[in-house]
């Protein structure tokens, strides 16, 4: 298994990177977490080697105060050679505390926003994020979405793009405006229904990148087969649900996200863990 990617062929990455989700609050604009630990993580994050962060501008705590990208910021910049930032635009959020679709015409001032509070003059990767947590919309165009993303990578203010919670058909037609370098879809060890998508972006070398790699609350995966083979190897079953996504293809990233040291460590240290044919057999049945 290789430990690293090209993202977009340019951008050399350790496969096994960070999500800056958690760091505001550990649950979507739940209580703010103490920006110092916030810091603390992300330093040592880049310390044990992690050189792909990914983020947003509106992963914020619930009354603002503690943002990811400031975090970022405060505790990594002047950014170290090497780092990449990947960052997401799309949802806007409503008077009354709920979540829209930004437009076409939004989409450069999300942008510029992640500019400034990352302190970047272009950002390596920026993600259109459409749809909610139900999943990818069906049959809902993103051409006009992507294709304003693609002006501004032309004009130098995006190097890379990506697309986040979509389907075969949204690739597909994003894929005919401009290069797509990554994929980030809801996908772990306890949901595997997008194949289809994963399929395509193994084809053609794009970066697949899970978001909830570890369930993000929502599912359980423990389970019998997960559990020896954690056993097996004296591991936790997050890190063997790490493992497992690293083995599924040469294609997939992941990025667990934590507010916790402690955390940060033990899902870093899954990147070492090298899982047996007999292990794949186990979670394959699980």
């Amino acid at each position: 298994m290789s430990e690293h990617f090209h993202l977009g062929g340019d951008l050399p990455i350790n496969r096994l990177g960070f999500g800056a989700m958690r760091l505001p609050t550990n649950s979507f604009h739940g209580p703010a977490r103490d920006p110092e630990t916030g810091r603390a993580v992300l330093r040592r994050a880049v310390e044990l080697g992690v050189n792909h962060i990914d983020t947003a501008a509106f992963y914020t705590s619930g009354d603002g105060t503690v943002r990811a990208n400031s975090l970022i910021r405060e505790a990594l910049y002047p950014y170290p050679a090497g780092l990449v930032i990947a960052t997401k635009v799309g949802p806007v959020f409503t008077p009354d505390g709920g979540v829209g679709a930004s437009h076409a015409a939004d989409l450069r001032s999300l942008v510029e926003e992640n500019l400034d509070t990352l302190g970047v003059d272009r950002p390596d990767l920026v993600y259109l994020r459409i749809g909610g947590v139900e999943g990818p919309p069906h049959g809902e165009s993103v051409a006009a979405r992507f294709a304003a993303l693609a002006a501004m990578r032309d004009e130098g203010l995006i190097r890379h793009l990506g697309l986040s919670n979509v389907d075969a058909d949204h690739l597909a037609e994003a894929r005919a405006i401009a290069p797509v370098a990554a994929v980030q879809n809801h996908f772990h060890a306890a949901k595997r229904d997008d194949t289809e998508v994963l399929a395509a972006c193994e084809e053609s070398g794009i970066a697949y990148v899970p978001y909830f790699p570890l369930g993000g609350g929502i599912s359980d995966l423990s389970g019998e087969r997960m559990s020896k083979v954690a056993a097996r190897h004296g591991a936790t079953v997050p890190q063997i649900a790490l493992a497992w996504l690293l083995a599924r293809s040469p294609v997939v990233l992941a990025i667990p996200g934590t507010g916790s040291l402690s955390h940060l460590d033990e899902n870093t240290a899954a990147g070492s863990i090298v899982l047996t044919d007999e292990d794949l057999a186990d979670l394959t049945a699980e």
